[in-house]
């Protein structure tokens, strides 16, 4: 027999969707605050907030007729038709939080009016009518014994700590939401969190206070400002339009064993969603080890009616409406950041070279004494556009040379001494490279150089793995990857499965500028390998291309996997350890990382360089003490 359900039950149905443990109910009664406008917010749990929650504001009140409404289920102030709920601006809309919170505990309501002088109002579900009594301006909601009519939903409640860890986690996320708000966190009458917005900063400098106490100063010595906004015309320009992505992300080298440092906002709205997560993998793809997370807070500012909110019961989830635009504009802000693409970049797109600039960063060694820890910090050096000949020649030349080490050779022959020479004293400031010149290599390993703030250090073959990557990607990407003809073709035993990926491969493996065919059941001929990587070893350079072959089902993961391909090739052609460098050389690999998107690390987010800048060669050797 079908029976309708009590509205009690009604209720504590809904709660188990949307209140899942003590975090979700501050999260519901913090988001309420926010939109009420409170500027300053205070929550006080005792026992993980099993016992009690207790979440004060300074927000606009409620009068002593809307209590009742608070309580009841589909009531709100926030929404009142479907163009409404179309276009939410509010943290919350559903008018079902506080109805499915009393439904599991016990709720007493305490708020007051600006414009209330004699009093405020008190109010618990069940009661009359709202009862007068004192309270300061805002609003008081005090949940206590949740679960107490539900055992079975307590049962699933972890330790009080792991609880509470929840509620300081979720704390921590509104608060990066809301610089401008004063948050305080108290657990069992201890203050174990205060986060200030003080007036007297900037909404910029505000925000730099609020992640430095959140994500910590490492972080914010790592992070790099993004801001951008959608691109406005026709066609693919009109990708993102209407969108603005601002905050910050952390090099590649900061990446984090688990993505516990990874906060994302659409609107103001703190949200998990899987097309931006898959976003922001894709544009960190290039620069991270394998199985590492990159670290972030980002803040998607987008037109209100573009984005459904209303697709999850705690709504921790969006539905964008143009999903693949959005994820193109994400993808692409952030790609063109880890890049160094910025409006340099747009002047060389134009051509207009007087006024290019090359960012690229530096990282710094802080040693300052006994027990100190080394500090790496980003910077940014530029360099004027019509004093980056050097680099801009080595860029062509590693372009169109034909060999993994001949655009050394080359670049270093045909550009003048004078141009690159150590000896040389007469640089000045303004005419010195960002990576300055070399001076010497050590233990075959890395390059040591002398630029504006001091001395660099080089990683040679991560720094040349990671040129030759870029280079091989743009030129597959243009399809205008070369061959080199081998003088002899070279022939390889292989697996009998490896060879039959060869056959099934051979269109696909043409593409990456590799003529290789099987010549007989557990044989292959190597006739032609990439002319950036002439000079490689073939033999190894073919062992690694097979054994991700065989992995393959089809010539369309190879596509889609076509930059892992291109990093395990760009590997062979690179630089290796104990291979003698002269000053010329090792100057044109200077110049060509000046001139490389992402050089700051190799293919797998090793850092490729650093900087020990004078101040700190002087503390190592206690100058000026």
């Amino acid at each position: 027999m079908i029976r309708q359900l009590d509205a009690r039950l009604i209720n504590q149905i809904a709660a188990g969707e949307v209140i899942e443990r003590p975090a979700s109910v501050v999260k519901e009664l913090v988001e309420n605050s926010l939109d009420a406008g409170a500027t300053r917010i205070q929550v006080e749990v005792e026992r993980g907030g099993m016992r009690k929650i207790r979440v004060r504001d300074n927000g606009y009140g409620m009068a002593a007729e809307d209590l009742p409404l608070a309580v009841a289920a589909h009531a709100t102030s926030k929404i009142a038709t479907l163009d409404d709920l179309e276009a939410v601006a509010s943290l919350g809309f559903r008018g079902e939080a506080l109805a499915s919170i009393a439904s599991v505990s016990r709720l007493h309501i305490a708020t007051r009016r600006a414009s209330d002088e004699r009093h405020g109002w008190q109010f618990e579900p069940g009661a009359d009518a709202p009862q007068p009594g004192t309270c300061q301006p805002g609003t008081s909601i005090d949940v206590s014994d949740l679960f107490y009519n539900t055992p079975a939903r307590r049962k699933f409640m972890r330790t009080e700590q792991t609880e509470f860890r929840h509620i300081d986690e979720l704390l921590k996320r509104l608060a990066l939401a809301r610089p401008d708000v004063d948050f305080i966190l108290q657990h069992n009458g201890k203050v174990v969190r205060q986060l200030a917005a003080s007036e007297l900063l900037s909404a910029e400098q505000a925000e730099q206070q609020r992640l430095r106490l959140i994500c910590g100063k490492a972080f914010v010595e790592q992070a790099q400002l993004l801001d951008e906004h959608s691109a406005h015309g026709s066609g693919a320009g009109r990708q993102g339009q209407g969108m603005s992505l601002r905050g910050w992300i952390a090099r590649p080298t900061f990446s984090r064993q688990q993505a516990d440092m990874q906060y994302f906002f659409v609107n103001g709205r703190l949200v998990r969603d899987r097309l931006v997560a898959h976003a922001i993998r894709q544009a960190y793809k290039d620069v991270l080890y394998h199985g590492r997370h990159p670290a972030y807070v980002l803040y998607l500012a987008i037109d209100p009616a573009a984005v459904d909110v209303n697709v999850h019961p705690q709504k921790h989830e969006v539905r964008f409406r143009e999903q693949r635009q959005v994820h193109d504009f994400l993808f692409g802000s952030l790609h063109r950041q880890l890049a160094g693409q910025h409006a340099s970049a747009a002047a060389l797109a134009d051509g207009d070279d007087d006024n290019a600039r090359l960012q690229v960063g530096h990282r710094r060694v802080d040693i300052g004494g006994a027990g100190s820890s080394a500090l790496f910090s980003r910077a940014g050096q530029r360099f004027a556009g019509d004093q980056s000949a050097p680099a801009q020649y080595a860029h062509a030349q590693l372009r169109d040379a034909g060999g993994a080490y001949a655009y050394l050779a080359q670049a270093a022959q045909q550009r003048s001494a004078e141009a690159i020479s150590v000896e040389s004293t007469n640089h000045d400031d303004a005419s010195m490279p960002p990576l300055g010149y070399a001076l010497a290599q050590l233990q075959g390993i890395y390059i040591l150089a002398e630029n504006q703030p001091g001395l660099v250090l080089v990683d040679m073959h991560a720094a040349h793995e990671r040129v030759t990557y870029e280079q091989l990607k743009r030129a597959y990407a243009d399809q205008q990857l070369q061959a080199q003809q081998l003088l002899l073709p070279q022939q390889l035993a292989v697996s009998e499965r490896e060879a039959d990926a060869v056959e099934q491969f051979a269109e696909a493996l043409q593409a990456f500028a590799l003529d290789i065919e099987r010549s007989g059941p557990e044989q292959v001929s190597i006739r032609a390998i990439p002319q950036l990587l002439a000079g490689a070893d073939s033999e190894a350079l073919l062992r690694d291309v097979l054994s991700e072959l065989v992995t393959l089902e089809s010539s369309v993961l190879l596509e889609q996997q076509a930059n892992e391909m291109l990093s395990s090739m760009a590997c062979h052609g690179s630089i290796r350890a104990n291979r003698k460098l002269n000053l010329d050389e090792m100057n044109a690999l200077l110049r060509a990382m000046e001139a490389t998107e992402r050089s700051d690390q190799c293919n797998h987010g090793r850092p490729t360089w650093l900087q020990l800048d004078l101040a700190t060669l002087d503390k190592l050797f206690l100058r000026g003490r």
